[in-house]
């Protein structure tokens, strides 16, 4: 696991002191090395934490034939297996690691070497012999890869944001769209970010830059086989799939242990870790002392159960402190709650290893968002004769106070409504949308509203994309295909890379496996959700394997209690961060509605959480990185 950066120049404007800085900004994602290639116009930067390969796997790294020089962040599982085909056909290895393994692969199949790779990374090769620079990143997305074409001529990239920002003259100028789609979104989608002069490459996508262009392609898409196999055989194909993407992702040559909530995911990692390994497995949870929000009685369980060496904290940090702290962890403003209890979490677990597993994406590909079933109810209400009351409802349910629970059938119902009332165009993403056309007329400013946004996601790139292509599957894997394209990778993996690479520790998804999620948008919709059951699936094959109680419980969500701070721990920073001045010097939004925001929540007649907290994470973001 590491961080990358640099440099492809046409137009000399920076050398190795400059890779140095770069390098130096990204020592958090690799604190037990760094490395450097570098020759006038190219320059390849590395830092390490060292996983696999403790003594050997210095980089950047150059192929057999000293033709190609790679950086490399992250791991691919099934190297063993590429190293012996590459050996059969004669190649000759000085180390024991994955990416003497990959660079190797791009020798001898050419751009096509990435589809060979089952695992999480982000690449940068120089082909010395081709005179060209080829940028790749994971199927899923898991590990980030920003790049930026400075004057269409000079190609700089990064992990992070930050380390682009070291090389000269880059633009720090905000995309107004960018930034509309992170106040609706609460994130930034690929290939946007939120500077215009940078971008993301996107999941499963290549670059290869070349005689002063560059060209992105897409190298993989989950693919259309949905078939209707029998259960008891499909549950013993699951289950051998999920014990080989585990026992994959167990490979490692220093401390392993896994995130543990208590809910199906992450149990279903723990009881597959659990089987494979010979001692204890080392678990690790976060609570909070406000009882709807903790889970902790979930885990205790479920450690109890596979009897793991298990670790649990409750949050008692200095909250205002963290807010801070995390943001200079973000390249860009991210909306997400769940960074603190992530962050917390990977913390903890660093003092006792360095990589964990994770229970991520298994929503995303069994179906376990509330938001599907929300989704079903507007589908019958649309086209029921109740659909002229959707305004009626979203007015009555406004009217009713916030309660300060996680959920509850208050807070569940209210946020339904306000859902309900979004366009029923955007279908699916109706219900993760935070900002309604009226609540934009009124935040934002007369210059930012003159970009004319369209609020209908389906209209506007990549979702358009996306909605088209997801009409390819049926049902609700409609649904699954959006949100993995999306929210998963835009909004999950963020947060999962920056929070645990914050922490210098590794974090595997043994469910994202492409294998895995490939076999799950194979079964049939109906398996997904069933009988207002999410996961229905994915629980009736770990039924003897996990207890009822842990199969059953309703989901939680792993959160933290933001509405209950901003009136409390955060609030001296919510107004100081959202002051008159600081609103108006950004020249984005219009003060006099912030403040009816911030006076309705601390008032509890509205729970604005989700939009005060946006706005005060780009505020945030803007001190650390936008002024330069």
């Amino acid at each position: 696991m590491c961080g990358i950066c640099g440099f492809f120049q046409f137009e000399k404007e920076a050398d190795d002191h400059t890779l140095k800085q770069m390098n130096d900004q990204i020592v958090h994602r690799g604190p037990d090395d760094d490395g450097f290639f570098y020759r006038p116009g190219v320059g390849l930067a590395t830092r390490r934490l060292s996983i696999i390969d403790l003594s050997t796997g210095h980089q950047p790294l150059c192929s057999q034939s000293g033709n190609s020089w790679i950086a490399y962040n992250g791991e691919v599982y099934n190297f063993i297996q590429l190293r012996q085909e590459l050996a059969d056909r004669g190649y000759v290895f000085r180390s024991q690691s994955d990416t003497e393994v990959v660079v190797n692969l791009y020798e001898e199949f050419g751009l096509e070497f990435v589809k060979k790779l089952r695992g999480m990374f982000a690449c940068a090769i120089f082909d010395q012999k081709n005179n060209r620079l080829v940028l790749a990143r994971d199927h899923i997305g898991k590990k980030p890869l920003y790049y930026s074409l400075k004057n269409n001529r000079n190609l700089v990239f990064g992990s992070e944001i930050k380390a682009i920002l070291q090389y000269p003259g880059i633009d720090r100028a905000i995309d107004p769209e960018a930034l509309d789609f992170f106040l609706t979104l609460e994130y930034v989608p690929a290939p946007y970010s939120i500077l215009a002069s940078i971008k993301k490459l996107p999941a499963g996508h290549m670059l290869v830059y070349e005689n002063g262009k560059a060209r992105v392609t897409e190298y993989w898409d989950v693919p259309l086989h949905e078939s209707n196999p029998d259960f008891n055989r499909a549950r013993e194909e699951f289950l051998a799939l999920l014990e080989e993407s585990v026992r994959l992702r167990m490979i490692s040559d220093v401390p392993l242990g896994a995130f543990l909530s208590g809910g199906i995911d992450s149990s279903a990692i723990v009881a597959m870790m659990a089987k494979i390994s010979s001692v204890p497995i080392k678990t690790f949870s976060i609570g909070f002392e406000e009882k709807s929000y903790s889970e902790l009685p979930y885990s205790r369980r479920v450690a109890k159960k596979f009897k793991t060496d298990h670790c649990e904290k409750t949050l008692n940090a200095d909250i205002q402190a963290l807010v801070l702290q995390l943001a200079s962890c973000l390249d860009e403003p991210l909306g997400d709650f769940s960074n603190f209890p992530t962050y917390l979490v990977a913390r903890s677990a660093r003092e006792k290893v360095t990589v964990a597993l994770s229970g991520d994406g298994g929503d995303e590909i069994f179906g376990g968002y509330e938001h599907y079933l929300a989704q079903k109810l507007a589908r019958f209400i649309d086209m029921s004769p109740l659909r002229p009351l959707r305004a009626l409802i979203g007015e009555s349910m406004r009217r009713v106070p916030p309660s300060e629970l996680k959920k509850g059938l208050v807070n569940r119902s209210k946020r339904f409504a306000e859902g309900l009332g979004n366009a029923a165009a955007n279908r699916h993403f109706r219900w993760m949308l935070f900002l309604t056309a009226a609540q934009k007329s009124r935040l934002y400013s007369p210059a930012f509203q003159k970009k004319s946004f369209s609020l209908d996601l389906p209209d506007r790139e990549p979702f358009a994309t996306f909605f088209k292509r997801s009409r390819r599957f049926s049902g609700i894997n409609q649904d699954l295909y959006l949100d993995l394209k999306t929210y998963l990778v835009d909004d999950i993996m963020v947060k999962v890379d920056r929070m645990t690479m914050a922490a210098s520790l590794e974090a595997r998804a043994p469910l994202l496996d492409y294998k895995m999620v490939e076999y799950a948008f194979s079964l049939p919709a109906s398996w997904k959700v069933r009988n207002g059951t999410g996961k229905w699936f994915f629980k009736k094959a770990m039924e003897g394997i996990l207890d009822q109680k842990i199969l059953n419980r309703q989901k939680q969500g792993f959160s933290i209690p933001i509405k209950n701070w901003l009136k409390n721990e955060l609030k001296e920073l919510m107004l100081e961060t959202l002051s008159e001045k600081q609103i108006k010097a950004m020249g984005f939004f219009n003060y006099p509605y912030v403040q009816t925001m911030i006076r309705e929540h601390l008032q509890n007649r509205e729970n604005h959480s989700h939009r005060i907290w946006a706005l005060m994470q780009f505020h945030l973001w803007y001190d650390h990185f936008g002024r330069g």
